[in-house]
């Protein structure tokens, strides 16, 4: 008897090969058979007769450091066909952790990764103060998925240099070695990589930059060496100038870049997107990975699969919202604040006051690039669908047509305003960067941006737009399956998982690719203590198994938590 046997279904098994129709046979949690079983007797057995049998996913780029100790889904990248997650992105993290700085964390993480602070300061149950400590504690708390973790540099630089640190003052020798050192036991203790943050734009809760953002080349070298010394991990990184910030600092960063990762013998990632601001600037980077590349640097630009978006709502952040007339109704129930917004002398105050928007504000309200997202959402809309377009040919005031587009679907209804990855008005560059031989996919921030997008559903999107729905240059499902299974599992040195075969670890999905729907992002209230944040499910999903057990039915939890904590690099 197997423990499972799944039958009939149309293999897509991870590695780029072409999809074929064979059995997958998984025991003791390990998938043991691929191709015609003669002997299907089994514990469960899911006929998977037109259906995709994927391997599970793993997003190598999520925040859900504080939300594991009490969530053991982590809602919402679950719902995705994900099995295993990479956190301790960005630099920020929640150990090491000295009794006296975990408001401090708490701070730096809801500053750089919109996670509300009340929910983070009421969920996490403290109980460690090392890395190790910490890998511990992950390895204690029920599971769904698999988790992995990374050092990162702004709990380690506050560690060691307390307020120095924190203030980002240069780094002493002693303090590089110290901080080397506690880099080192967290990776000996099977943290996967290090990470760091250089853009301005990461900033903790008190507006301080996030430590170790204007850290020295000796800084960075000086732990990264850890890294080549032990011989694993990967440095992960938040460049400067990836939101465009700084137009002249990419070029800047790729080459300390590929001097660290040449030296250390160690694969540095980071965060790539296009921007309004230099648009082509993602060209030059990918053709300066390529260069890296040949000379034997593994340098690897780590990219999203749609645009970086906020998400505009009544119950959210929208252009009348700091308008005189709005201050009545911000903390009313959104039920009441429809009903008051039907008065025509509200209306028309609130629409003359959002025609003269703070111009800090403005760019992120601007109709001329904001799209209503509907449901299905739509995440590639032709400029022709921007609030000022359609304002234009109706001939009405934008603003009233922004007003009354919010007002949809009882006042939930949002409004997409790309801020990343869509300067032209289409997704070329986005496909552009997935197929590029460097490129990793990543960039969901599952568990991050909880009250302005939700990017954790990106994998759904991968295999619906890209690879079925899309009208022009759709990339083909082996590959996408690729970019998300064998490329991102390599990416963080885990070679025991991300493919269908034999002798690895049976983390599968079936689909019904034909019937795989996106749902539209909504609000809900269910973090601790009643904060709020986006979520976004998907219908399709008929089973996702992790390590042999089948932890989603059609989207709903089973009750089954087979996840682990996952301790350091591994082979097949």
């Amino acid at each position: 008897m197997h423990q499972l046997v799944i039958t009939g279904g149309m293999v897509i098994d991870g590695t780029g090969a072409p999809a074929r129709q064979a059995d997958v046979a998984v025991d003791n949690g390990i998938i043991t058979e691929v191709g015609k079983i003669a002997d299907r007797a089994a514990d469960e057995v899911i006929d998977a007769t037109d259906l995709l049998v994927t391997p599970g996913f793993v997003d190598v780029h999520t925040h859900f450091d504080g939300q594991v100790t009490w969530d053991a889904l982590l809602t919402p990248t679950c719902w995705h066909g994900v099995t295993s997650v990479v956190m301790g992105n960005c630099g920020v993290g929640f150990a090491p952790a000295a009794p006296d700085s975990h408001e401090w964390l708490v701070g730096l993480m809801e500053g750089v990764e919109d996670i509300p602070g009340a929910a983070l300061s009421e969920g996490i149950q403290w109980g460690w103060e090392t890395f190790p400590e910490y890998l511990d504690m992950l390895d204690r708390v029920p599971k769904m998925l698999d988790v992995g973790t990374q050092v990162p540099h702004g709990a380690v630089r506050g560690y060691v240099m307390g307020e120095r640190g924190a203030k980002n003052e240069p780094a002493t020798p002693d303090d590089i070695d110290a901080m080397a050192a506690i880099v080192r036991e967290g990776i000996e203790a099977g943290a996967l990589g290090f990470s760091t943050s250089r853009t301005i734009a990461h900033m903790a809760i008190d507006g301080e930059p996030v430590p170790g953002t204007f850290a020295a080349n000796d800084e960075l070298f000086g732990i990264g060496r850890a890294l080549g010394e032990l011989g694993k991990g990967t440095f992960e990184l938040a460049p400067a100038g990836a939101l465009g910030e700084d137009l002249a600092a990419p070029e800047r960063e790729m080459q300390w870049m590929r001097e660290l990762s040449a030296e250390i013998g160690r694969t540095v990632t980071y965060a790539l997107t296009q921007n309004d601001h230099d648009p082509d600037a993602w060209k030059r980077m990918l053709a300066l990975a390529s260069e890296a590349a040949a000379a034997g640097a593994d340098v690897r630009p780590q990219v999203g699969g749609r645009p970086v978006s906020l998400l505009l709502g009544l119950e959210t952040f929208h252009p009348f919202a700091y308008c005189p007339s709005w201050q009545v109704l911000g903390l009313l129930p959104l039920p009441e604040r429809v009903a008051r917004l039907e008065d025509p002398d509200l209306r028309r105050r609130l629409v003359a006051e959002a025609a003269n928007p703070d111009s800090a504000l403005a760019q992120f309200l601007d109709p001329a690039r904001a799209y209503p997202l509907g449901d299905p959402p739509d995440y590639e809309p032709d400029p022709s669908r921007s609030i000022a377009a359609r304002a234009a040919r109706e001939g009405r005031d934008v603003y009233d047509l922004y007003y009354d587009l919010l007002l949809g679907d009882g006042g939930r209804a949002l409004i997409m305003r790309p801020l990343l990855n869509y300067s032209y008005g289409n997704l070329d560059p986005v496909r552009e960067m997935l197929l590029h031989p460097t490129s990793a996919w990543g960039l969901g921030d599952g568990g991050a941006h909880c009250g302005t997008t939700c990017d954790a559903s990106t994998p759904t999107f991968m295999l619906t737009h890209w690879a079925r729905d899309r009208d022009h240059d759709r990339i083909p499902i082996e590959w996408i399956v690729r970019k998300m299974t064998t490329e991102t599992a390599a990416l963080y040195g885990l070679g025991d998982r991300g493919a269908l075969r034999p002798g690895l670890r049976a983390d599968i999905n079936v689909i019904d690719h034909a019937g795989l729907r996106l749902g539209a992002p909504h609000l809900v209230h269910d973090l601790p203590g009643g904060a709020r944040r986006f979520i976004q499910k998907a219908t399709g999903y008929v089973a996702t198994v992790v390590h042999g057990q089948v932890t989603l039915r059609n989207g709903e939890d089973t009750g089954a938590r087979p996840g682990a904590l996952i301790r350091g690099a591994r082979g097949a």
